[in-house]
């Protein structure tokens, strides 16, 4: 098996010694992309303190918090002490868009109170939503954060939950739908077009690495090529021995209990998200395909934490309208939702880098269809920024990175398993 430090070397030598084969520019050096997206954190919940924790250059968040809709003082966001939730929070379309409020951003705690979809007796005013962490409690994702490129303008796609926004990865749209919404019964799976049809007609190759279930799976691009579809202990075997294809899909584990649960959906243990995910991107560096890999970090939606800043408006991803139902707040797909992590990792990553221009999920779906030739699937996609900017392709800063650690605190474990037994 190849080391890092020969697959470099022979890049280096098969673009002087091979004749007539062009070494590889721009984009094209990368050869294999690592999607991984795990879920419900806004920005400032993970990174609100990352300016004054090493990155200068990303956004402080400032202190003014939300209202408290019982009429208390002001609730300021705070650090958090335990790495897990009392409870899930109010990230619904109606949820969203109260907390949204037409971009004022303090609608949070009230989305979040005693009288919420999402109500936790525990927390009666909703103060949950305005909670941090910081590098003590994520030292994983601070020092990546720090190492590699963040972005502190990736949105989520739409003002919305989960499957919606991860449907926006895949599809370029969330073709209507607004919920966490399930193909009808009798085993009818989405004919949406995705990115997985796009690859297969291109002859890319492509995995999809998973835990137990990933919403890619309610697709029938996905569905009627189960081939593609591995357990995520593959990854780390395809990963040590080169093999990995040439773009991976990586999900975590979204059930269980608050210590198992991995894809750090309030109220799981980030702690052990963090850890999976510096094991996902530990196999990757290490991999005989680092040299000509990158792999893209995010979250699917806010979860129903605060943050700060106001989404901006989007290309509408077609004509399909909202699926509303009585009751539900009006809106359509023009603004994209709430701010959240988003990092690249790779050999030609920028170093130390906090980009500021506007991205969302199609953002990586486009990165993925500019390296290989693929068409765009929506108006979306289409006039979304790729990512490239995250890169500088002239420079390999990072041919062998040193990872940071991602304990997993035993008191927190301990804590988490009192509140959640």
């Amino acid at each position: 098996m190849a080391t890092v430090a020969s697959t470099f070397g022979a890049i280096a030598v098969s673009s002087s010694a091979s004749a007539g084969a062009a070494a590889p520019v721009g984009i094209n050096k990368i050869s294999h992309i690592v999607v991984m997206m795990q879920e419900n954190r806004s920005y400032d919940s993970y990174f609100a303190r990352l300016h004054y924790q090493g990155q200068s250059a990303s956004e402080v968040e400032p202190l003014t918090g939300n209202p408290d809709p019982n009429g208390g003082a002001t609730i300021h966001p705070f650090l958090k002490t335990v790495p897990c939730e009392t409870a899930d929070l109010n990230h619904s379309w109606n949820g969203t868009h109260q907390e949204w409020n037409s971009g004022h951003m303090n609608g949070f705690t009230a989305a979040n109170d005693s009288a919420s979809a999402n109500a936790d007796p525990s927390d009666p005013s909703g103060s949950r939503t305005m909670g941090y962490y910081a590098s003590g409690m994520l030292p994983f994702y601070y020092g990546i954060a720090n190492q590699f490129a963040i972005a502190d303008r990736y949105f989520a796609s739409t003002l919305t939950q989960t499957f919606p926004n991860r449907f926006y990865l895949y599809a370029g749209t969330s073709f209507g739908h607004i919920r966490n919404d399930l193909p009808s019964p009798g085993g009818t799976f989405y004919t949406q077009p995705t990115v997985f049809r796009s690859l297969d007609a291109a002859h890319v190759s492509w995995k999809l690495y998973v835990t137990s279930f990933s919403e890619a799976q309610l697709f029938s691009d996905v569905h009627n090529d189960p081939s593609h579809v591995v357990n995520i202990s593959q990854y780390f075997t395809d990963a040590t021995n080169g093999n990995l294809p040439q773009v991976s899909f990586v999900e975590s584990q979204p059930f269980g209990k608050v210590n198992v649960e991995s894809d750090e959906h309030p109220p799981a243990n980030v702690q052990v998200g963090e850890k999976l995910v510096h094991d996902v991107m530990q196999a990757l560096v290490q991999s005989p395909n680092w040299p000509g890999s990158a792999m893209f970090l995010t979250y699917d939606e806010h979860g129903g934490f605060y943050d700060h800043v106001a989404p901006p408006a989007a290309v509408k991803p077609d004509n399909i309208a909202p699926m509303l139902q009585a009751g539900d707040t009006p809106g359509a797909f023009d603004r994209l939702g709430i701010r959240v992590p988003a990092m690249v990792i790779s050999p030609y990553a920028k170093s130390h880098f906090v980009s500021h221009t506007v991205y969302d999920h199609t953002s990586i779906l486009k990165f993925i269809e500019t390296r290989f030739a693929l068409p765009t699937l929506t108006n979306r996609d289409a006039a979304a920024n790729d990512m490239e900017g995250m890169f500088d392709f002239t420079t390999v800063s990072h041919a062998h990175p040193l990872l940071p650690s991602a304990p997993v605190d035993p008191n927190g474990v301990n804590a988490c398993t009192a509140m959640h037994p």
